[in-house]
């Protein structure tokens, strides 16, 4: 064993909260380093989740354009590829990213030690580098940023070669003709979308009674119209039985008696936080059934120099909001408290094909705290540069509160539907009176653009009031 350094802080976990704390903690001042068990810098996001299957998407959406337009799509003509294939093209953002987040490390001077960490003492870790040799670093402090990975049931063979979770899918590499996806979260429905985009044939397993019952119920049930309208066959409030492999696929056995048979299982329902490894035992901490850790406003754990972020302290468990709450920490540590919060309306942004993107209360929010609220929307096939550009699925709703129209939630299904929620944020931050329907009535937006959506929802909310 080896004894290399100490350091003020010791950061592991190169996602967006280890790095956002890096980076804040070194631009303070503080002698830092970061381990990564992986062989380069980015954590889950940048590998296996938000990077690698947001440009799946992108590849398949642009394919089905293509092949939805009769400007190109002549003469039966049409673009194919295989998910091996748009593999390729997610490699080269990944790869991108990462060489993009190292200079971030190299310009600003922090360490990066590249093993598997787990603690020996309270104040010192022992890395596991990728050579087998054992070294040793102590800090004063700690920040625990290690994410989370799919949760694997003990009754699924997860190394039968056609049974996958949304890590190892992306090393799938035969074509299926049809895929089992278990699990309609967001990640779940986001696979869905790409793998019907394809030409899969797709079953989509919900183990509860609507997609996505977080969201608004207008908005659920316009992706449930979307999915099931271009071929996704769902099934909720269903619960799987056991998972059978053959040698060519695999067979769902679910507990209400049915029996499904394809080529390959995804299994994409919940996800538990990465500290079984890190041996925290030592530390005098337990995290829970869930591998989560507990912290206070000040992402400190129960042992006072130890602090998390990010998916391994649970909701929101969004990669946005991990690189916030790694600046808070920094925060936290070179000034003895966090002086920011997290925003209280946090969007969300669900990759599906079209997007979904909301901010706010949704209506039966509103309805059950008795809110006198109202509605005005406005639907893409009505606006000229979702015609022009043939993307006049969806719509933009904005709920309001019929006396002092302040906006209170906002809800969009479309293309680029997470870039257009961006605008009604910013004004539902405001105070005071600029947070009204009033801001898009009287501004002027440019034409044609996807923006005057809010200007025809807004004058649609209003006509309600009379």
């Amino acid at each position: 064993m080896t004894r290399r350094a100490h350091f003020d802080v010791i950061v592991i976990g190169s996602g967006p909260g280890g790095e956002g704390a890096a980076m804040g903690l070194t631009k303070a001042g503080f002698k830092v380093a970061i381990v990564e068990r992986e062989k380069s810098v980015g954590g889950g996001c940048t590998h296996w989740g938000t990077i690698p299957s947001k440009a799946l998407r992108h590849a398949v959406s642009r394919f089905i354009e293509f092949n939805s337009n009769p400007l190109f799509c002549k003469n039966n003509q049409s673009l194919n590829a295989s998910f091996d294939d748009i593999l390729s093209h997610a490699k080269t953002v990944v790869d991108k990213q990462t060489n993009l987040r190292q200079g971030f490390y190299d310009r600003n001077h922090c360490t990066l030690i590249f093993g598997e960490a787990n603690f020996s003492e309270a104040n010192t870790i022992q890395v596991k580098t990728p050579d087998g040799r054992i070294e040793e670093y102590t800090a004063d402090r700690f920040v625990v940023a290690t994410g989370s990975r799919p949760y694997r049931p003990s009754n699924i063979d997860f190394d039968h070669p056609r049974v996958y979770d949304s890590d190892s899918i992306l090393r799938l590499h035969h074509q299926p003709r049809h895929i089992i996806i278990y699990g309609a979260g967001v990640i779940g429905c986001e696979y869905a979308s790409i793998f019907r985009g394809l030409g899969v044939k797709t079953d989509l397993i919900n183990t509860r009674k609507r997609l996505l019952s977080f969201l608004d119920n207008e908005i659920s049930d316009a992706l449930s119209y979307h999915f099931g309208n271009n071929g996704v066959v769902i099934r909720n409030d269903e619960i799987y039985d056991r998972v059978e492999g053959t040698d060519d696929g695999v067979i769902l056995h679910l507990e209400s008696g049915k029996k499904m048979k394809a080529d390959c299982l995804l299994y994409a329902n919940g996800r538990t936080g990465n500290t079984d490894s890190l041996n925290l035992s030592v530390t005098g901490l337990t995290p829970d059934s869930r591998g989560q850790l507990s912290v206070n406003s000040d992402y400190q754990t129960e042992v006072p120099h130890i602090y998390a972020v990010g998916d391994v302290i649970g909701y929101p468990s969004l990669a946005s909001a991990a690189y916030d709450q790694g600046r808070f920490v920094a925060q936290a540590i070179a000034e003895g408290q966090v002086k920011q919060h997290l925003i209280e309306d946090i969007p969300t942004g669900i990759y599906t094909i079209p997007e979904i993107s909301s901010v706010g209360k949704t209506e039966q929010e509103l309805t059950e705290a008795k809110v006198p609220y109202e509605v005005g929307r406005a639907s893409f096939k009505h606006l000229a540069r979702a015609q022009i550009s043939g993307k006049d699925i969806g719509s933009l709703k904005i709920l309001f509160h019929r006396e002092t129209r302040q906006i209170l939630g906002i809800h969009c299904f479309g293309e680029r539907a997470a870039e257009i929620i961006h605008i009604g944020q910013a004004i539902m931050e405001q105070p005071g009176e600029a947070n009204t329907l009033d801001y898009f009535v009287n501004t002027t937006f440019n034409y044609p653009t996807m923006a005057e959506a809010y200007r025809v929802a807004a004058l649609n909310g209003i006509n309600r009031l009379f």
